[in-house]
């Protein structure tokens, strides 16, 4: 039970859906509102009464429901409180209200709060080409820095990233994310959202961090569109909505796949595709915010666009590369894209091993009370 002098509980509850979730929290926080809810947790608006600013705090969902979920749930709490960057959340506070190990139940995360994000941004404006171009930077920005720490996000989609009223934006959710060195391994079909997942995840490849670069080219489109450019009903149909958007891929792609796999891809249909010109239409610009002396037009939308959505990951822009196109370019600092590394303290070979729940629930148990002893979690209350 948790030390009632020190922690109050809430009743948050979802006005959309009538769902109620119970948040205990240290006393610092007060006036809880939903925010959100999804498959791996809910995330509520307070006021830090100590530190005297809104926070977001996560309580994830049943994080020791599995070993998957346990794995999930150490990952991301670790990574997101030990990675800084600007354009990656930043995590205020990790804590449990359970005292002991035996009845250790339930992760928090206090992190900053943003007002909205990408996916509803998406829903309720539309933005010049000095605002996407500056939200695709720092989306790259973020990734850049992800991958300099050896680390794929994996999981990049606009409801995993947040936006302020400033327009600054940052990435969020590291729940599915791994080691390049350790990317050769399959993909599952449970992991990376389906609409943003690259060709070779989609067909079952080994893949590298070229697989989050097409994840952003499909937020990028998504942005211009206010649509999904590749709405795949299902896992098998996804590869389908790519192949009917960008065409059949070329010979020398197929002569790289496994017999196996191109025979598969063979037996289709040919598709001849839509140029990019079709799939980013003028008319979903705001062509009075065109400024070519600095390259923000449609056509150097395009060109990102494409260089991002390419079949061959050897052939894709790496995020250094598209940091580089004239679209973003101006925006480059080398303090954001070259930013201090930081000390994730993540154990990728003990945390990913083949582990029991129950020394899951050790390790998450011991990682929070080690931040918990390092941090004032409660605020002086």
């Amino acid at each position: 039970m948790p030390s009632t002098n020190r922690f109050h509980t809430f009743t948050v509850v979802d006005y959309r859906t009538g769902n109620k979730y119970t948040y205990t929290v240290p006393k610092r926080y007060t006036n809880l509102k939903f925010i959100s809810g999804g498959s791996q947790g809910t995330v509520v608006s307070a006021d830090d009464v100590v530190e005297k600013r809104k926070v977001a705090i996560k309580k994830m969902h049943q994080p020791f429901y599995n070993t998957m979920s346990a794995k999930r749930a150490h990952r991301e709490f670790v990574l997101l409180s030990s990675i800084k960057h600007p354009n990656i959340i930043e995590t205020f506070s990790v804590f449990t209200p359970q005292e002991t190990k035996e009845n250790f139940t339930d992760v928090y995360l206090v992190m900053e709060f943003m007002q909205m994000n990408l996916h509803q941004a998406i829903e309720t404006f539309r933005l010049d080409h000095k605002t996407l171009s500056f939200f695709i930077y720092q989306i790259l920005c973020a990734v850049n820095h992800l991958h300099r720490e050896g680390i794929i996000h994996r999981d990049l989609k606009p409801s995993n990233i947040v936006v302020d009223a400033k327009c600054n934006l940052k990435v969020l959710d590291f729940g599915l994310a791994r080691l390049i060195s350790s990317a050769g391994d399959r993909m599952t079909t449970y992991v990376v959202t389906r609409y943003y997942r690259a060709p070779e995840v989609v067909l079952g490849l080994q893949y590298s961090e070229k697989a989050d670069v097409w994840s952003i080219g499909c937020i990028f489109a998504e942005i211009i569109n206010q649509q999904v450019l590749f709405p795949g009903k299902n896992s098998v149909n996804q590869w389908f909505e790519i192949i009917k958007t960008l065409g059949t891929p070329s010979e020398e792609f197929m002569a790289q796949l496994p017999e196996s796999i191109q025979k598969q891809v063979r037996g289709l249909p040919v598709e001849a595709g839509h140029s990019i010109e079709e799939l980013l239409p003028d008319r979903n610009f705001l062509a009075h915010s065109e400024c070519e002396r600095a390259h923000l037009t449609a056509s150097d939308a395009r060109r990102l666009s494409s260089k991002m959505l390419t079949y061959d990951p050897n052939e894709r822009y790496s995020v250094k590369q598209a940091l580089q196109d004239p679209y973003v370019r101006m925006w480059f600092k080398d303090e954001e894209t070259n930013a201090p590394l930081s000390n994730t303290r993540y154990n990728w070979d003990a945390a990913e091993a083949e582990s029991s729940l129950t020394k899951l629930n050790t390790l998450i148990f011991d990682e929070i009370k080690q931040f918990e002893s390092n941090h004032d979690v409660f605020g002086g209350l």
